[in-house]
């Protein structure tokens, strides 16, 4: 039992708890965060402050050997050089363990997937049954099932990945042999389960991954589907970077006095991300993308869309300036995505463009600038993206391009991530350059078709005129 830190005196006050309250009892500790009723709103609040400032003091992670891990599990992560964890794996490790149910609110890159992973893999060995992963996107899935094989492929995990965009005839006849976890995308899951070929009484432990995104994207009627189907004497891990209602409500619905640990505030971005903002025409936004090209001739970049059109058109533009590139959006079929990525990974492709959905599977280590081509349409998508760089310690730079009535948008992210983002001068761009014959004769296609549909019916080209600057299609 750990003496109530005098910074909770305060705070107490501040939101009407006494620091002597029977229910404080005088005494905070990491245990006592687990009887914590979800619904004591006062009492969370305390209870949060406190975990936040256990946080911030608790720097020092120890080993992977002080966290509860089974000795030949330990030889293992010691074989794959896991030795010291992350603050996530750090204090989410010995709750889960023991079968607490877990909140983390950690940011991409901080080693969330052990921090779940570990715990995952070493109770289904001891107490059987099967784990069960959702995560928001394909290729987050298939990278949480490579880390997962990585660790315990020599204790014989088996694992099956579940997602749309491919044949689900594999999928049935890996999940008929009984894995021991299946990462999934919600889609494709409940079709499976709508089909009947997959049922979820065997799950005993569930791990909800980039939960916020998993509900930005509309998978929220899916996950309820699956947290009401699976049995309820289960282990329940959610992880996310933000903490919204909805995510609130999910955990207080779903979750049996969860362990809540936030490793940093809601919408902290990366403290070794170097920010740039650049305002700039519309039409002037390839130029100034040339000119970083040329002046980081060296580096991996991460580009982002708003829209897969907007993807698609990037990517031919940095082609034409004879960059190896390659693109991910939800037009790409999973073939193609997992190419892209694999190219991109091992160095074949110095560039990515990809698209906010796409882009959440986007593990890769030595990307050193993210470029915010458009602004994204949410605020804590900006943290999401620029989380992209700056991993594993290493240091990167986020460069958006804004014009000059985004500046309101700026303000919001600096808000979300409470730190000014420095707006720079445009540098001297180079010349607009030429569209290769191929592009030239593809537009001269473009405009006399439209015009023809214009031609015949003046009403019909006014209706698809407007919906092309709707452009609500190009955003799905």
């Amino acid at each position: 039992m750990a003496p109530l830190p005098k910074q909770l005196d305060s705070f107490c006050v501040d939101v009407g708890l006494s620091p002597n309250s029977p229910r404080l009892g005088g005494v905070v500790t990491k245990a006592y965060l687990a009887t914590v009723p979800m619904c004591d709103l006062e009492e969370r609040r305390a209870t949060h402050f406190y975990y936040k400032f256990m946080t911030q003091k608790e720097q020092s992670t120890g080993r992977f050997s002080d966290l509860g891990i089974k000795e030949k599990f330990l030889a293992i992560l010691a074989q794959k050089k896991f030795d010291i964890p992350t603050p996530i794996q750090h204090q989410v490790i010995p709750g889960a363990l023991e079968g607490k149910d877990v909140v983390g609110i950690a940011q991409t890159g901080t080693g969330k997937t052990l921090a779940f992973g570990i715990p995952m893999i070493q109770r289904i060995a001891f107490h059987k049954g099967q784990g069960l992963i959702l995560v928001p996107t394909r290729e987050l899935a298939l990278q949480v099932e490579e880390a997962f094989r990585d660790i315990g492929a020599p204790l014989g995990l088996r694992t099956v990945v579940v997602i749309g965009g491919t044949s689900q005839h594999p999928q049935v006849k890996a999940l008929k042999r009984n894995p021991h976890v299946v990462i999934a995308t919600p889609g494709r899951l409940v079709d499976l389960m709508d089909q009947g070929v997959y049922k979820l009484d065997r799950v005993n432990i569930i791990t909800l991954d980039e939960a916020d995104r998993m509900l930005d994207i509309g998978f929220l009627p899916q996950i309820k589907r699956v947290l009401q189907t699976i049995p309820k004497e289960r282990q329940t891990m959610l992880f996310s970077a933000t903490m919204p209602k909805s995510i609130s409500m999910l955990a207080s619905t779903f979750m049996k006095i969860p362990l809540r640990i936030e490793i940093a505030p809601q919408g902290t971005a990366a403290e070794n991300v170097e920010h740039e903002v650049f305002v700039v025409n519309k039409n002037d936004k390839m130029r100034l993308l040339d000119s970083l090209l040329q002046q980081y001739q060296k580096d991996k970049f991460l580009i982002f869309s708003r829209t897969k059109h907007g993807a698609k058109r990037i990517t031919r533009d940095i082609r034409n300036m004879s960059h190896t590139v390659t693109e991910i959006h939800s037009n790409r079929s999973q073939s193609q995505r997992k190419k892209a990525l694999e190219g991109f990974t091992s160095g074949k492709y110095r560039i990515m463009v990809a698209t906010d959905i796409a882009a959440r599977g986007i593990d890769v280590r030595d990307i050193s600038l993210v470029v915010n081509f458009d602004l994204p349409d949410d605020c804590e998508n900006y943290v999401h993206r620029i989380g992209r760089t700056g991993r594993a310690g290493r240091s990167g730079k986020a460069i958006s391009f804004i014009t000059s009535n985004q500046k309101n948008d700026v303000r919001k992210i600096e808000r979300l991530i409470r730190k000014s983002l420095p707006v720079l001068s445009v540098p001297a761009l180079p010349p607009a350059r030429k569209r290769s014959p191929q592009q030239a004769q593809s537009q001269s296609r473009g405009r006399s078709s439209y015009r023809g549909r214009g031609q015949s019916s003046s009403r019909g080209g006014q209706r698809l005129s407007h919906g092309r600057r709707g452009g609500g299609r190009h955003r799905r």
